[in-house]
């Protein structure tokens, strides 16, 4: 008996692993590149993402990312995760495009700006709408460090 409850055990385990999200790190999220491309709906020019392989593979992947809270218009539900922290994020000049993450979480969340949290989210990449960042977690959940 104890010997079924151990090899039930080990199974749900290694299947459990098998499904879990993939640690994603800042650096791994670097391998991109940017375009300079006018878009006339809006008469001005945007930096446009040409995705490495290694974040091509990533695409519809459950990740999880550790960095900065920002939360920009929680009324609206605009939440940022960022490599820096909010004084010196890509919005402020500290950062590239690939430093800042857009987050749909499943719950409003309860972090404060600048926290530092792992978020885990299905990444979507956006080469293509200019009103969203590059990199999108969509279903997020996370926690604080």
């Amino acid at each position: 008996m104890i010997k079924n409850v151990f090899l039930t055990g080990i199974f749900l385990l290694t299947v459990f692993c098998m499904h879990a999200q993939q640690e994603v790190t800042w650096q791994d999220l670097s391998d991109v590149s940017f375009e300079s491309k006018y878009f006339k709906s809006s008469d001005d020019y945007f930096l446009v993402p040409d995705f490495g392989k290694s974040v091509k593979e990533l695409e519809g992947e459950e990740i999880s990312i550790t960095g900065y809270f920002l939360s920009l218009s929680p009324e609206d539900g605009v939440y940022m995760l960022s490599q820096n922290p909010m004084a010196s994020c890509f919005f402020c000049g500290g950062g590239g495009p690939e430093s800042v993450l857009e987050i749909k979480f499943k719950e409003k969340p309860s972090f404060k700006t600048d926290e530092v949290v792992t978020i885990t989210g299905k990444l979507k990449l956006n080469a293509d709408d200019i009103n969203h960042c590059n990199y999108i977690l969509t279903g997020a959940s996370g926690f604080a460090l």
